[in-house]
């Protein structure tokens, strides 16, 4: 097992990226309980105040639990972190429950946006996908929270929030892994164009659709990228 001694700057945060690395190489699994704080210590080359401070930063975070009298023990992702900062990248049976939910949510936030948009908010989308300055990630999250605010419903632009923010790292990654793919990225803006003429034309049905195939889309790739790497 390769591992990197830690610098004395902030040691218990490097303990703590040191770990989560270590999650998503699958050196830890989820379940698996971590060695103690001395082995730990050992592990790292650092002293027993910064294991205990990253432990303490890790269960905040809702990567570990710890069950007194038997150890720390790595978790799995928790719904309950759409509310948190997700640092963990989903599994292929979150991905697929979470795209469930998009498809839930983000097939009736377009068709509510087809019906209640004003010229603004369309001005607003097209600015969004023609800008070059903002691409990847940034721009496919501010896109698709341009349609939930231009759905008109608040409770619904904070949950495709909340959803966002879970799926961020692994879309993050997902982008990257299709940047040098050019068919792809244009194949995927061809969708967002697609989506947004549906909604612009006030056309809830085709609006629907054309959401519903992109996230159908964007979840096959997104699943092969993860198996890829598995």
């Amino acid at each position: 097992m390769n591992v990197e001694k830690i610098p004395n700057k902030k040691v218990s945060d490097h303990v703590v990226e040191q770990i989560e690395k270590m999650i998503e190489l699958g050196d830890f699994t989820i379940g698996e309980k971590l060695p103690s704080v001395r082995e730990l210590c050992e592990l790292f080359g650092v002293g027993r105040s910064a294991v205990r401070d990253a432990i303490t930063t890790l269960k905040g975070k809702g990567t570990v639990e710890v069950k007194h009298g038997e150890g720390t023990y790595i978790r799995g992702f928790d719904s309950s972190s759409l509310f948190k900062s997700q640092v963990l990248l989903p599994s292929l049976k979150d991905i697929r429950e979470l795209f469930q939910v998009r498809k839930m949510l983000e097939t009736g936030m377009a068709e509510m946006a087809s019906l209640n948009r004003t010229d603004e908010m369309i001005l607003a989308m097209e600015e969004i996908l023609s800008n070059q300055s903002e691409t990847g990630w940034e721009a496919d999250y501010s896109f698709h929270m341009a349609i939930a605010k231009s759905s008109g419903n608040e409770v619904l632009l904070q949950l495709v929030g909340f959803i966002s923010s879970a799926m961020k790292k692994v879309m993050i990654e997902f982008y990257r892994h299709i940047e040098k793919d050019k068919e792809l990225v244009k194949k995927i803006d061809k969708q967002h164009d697609c989506i947004l003429k549906a909604i612009k034309d006030q056309n809830p049905k085709i609006a629907h659709q054309e959401m519903m195939d992109h996230l159908a889309f964007v979840e096959a790739l997104l699943q092969s990228s993860v198996l890829e790497k598995a």
